[in-house]
């Protein structure tokens, strides 16, 4: 069935059919690659999040602020952030039905927007310069953070066994 026979199809079944998630789907490296990239970039930008979260907490790297490593890993994060989008929506295309109904998946998709507004509204307030380091907010933010996060990677996981 194809969009261009007027059949009526579901978005899933959509996403499967078009050129991205059709050629992921049936190339024979393609997936592959795509989810090691999708991985590696997770890697870079769980890295770069523990950094800043455990600054924030108050362990490591005592030399430099919150704020200046923040500032510093702010490219890999944002990079990161955008490779893996850009990938995972690759991957969903190529597995949309089965990811429609797994229930893995949607925690992962949760955890990511509420990871995403965690880092992009609470943590990047608690590492703007001058804000004193060790603020019970900054490490709520942390905390949560570090929780979202590892619930995506997790999450992640979890698809392939569920």
């Amino acid at each position: 069935m194809t969009f261009l026979h007027f059949i009526p199809i579901t978005f899933f079944q959509w996403c499967e059919a078009v050129w991205p998630g059709r050629w992921i789907k049936e190339a024979t490296w393609v997936f592959a690659i795509t989810e090691t990239v999708h991985i590696m970039v997770l890697a870079v930008l769980m890295g770069s999040i523990f950094v800043v979260d455990l600054r924030l907490l108050g362990v490591g790297m005592k030399r430099r602020t919150a704020s200046q490593l923040s500032k510093d890993l702010s490219p890999w994060m944002f990079t990161s952030v955008v490779l893996m989008v850009i990938t995972g929506t690759a991957l969903y295309m190529s597995e949309a039905v089965r990811l429609s109904q797994s229930a893995p998946f949607f925690f992962k998709i949760l955890s990511l927007v509420l990871a995403l507004i965690v880092q992009f509204t609470i943590i990047r307030s608690s590492t703007q310069p001058g804000k004193p380091e060790g603020a019970p907010l900054g490490k709520i933010a942390a905390c949560l953070s570090l929780f979202f996060w590892f619930g995506v990677a997790f999450a992640g996981r979890a698809i392939a066994f569920l």
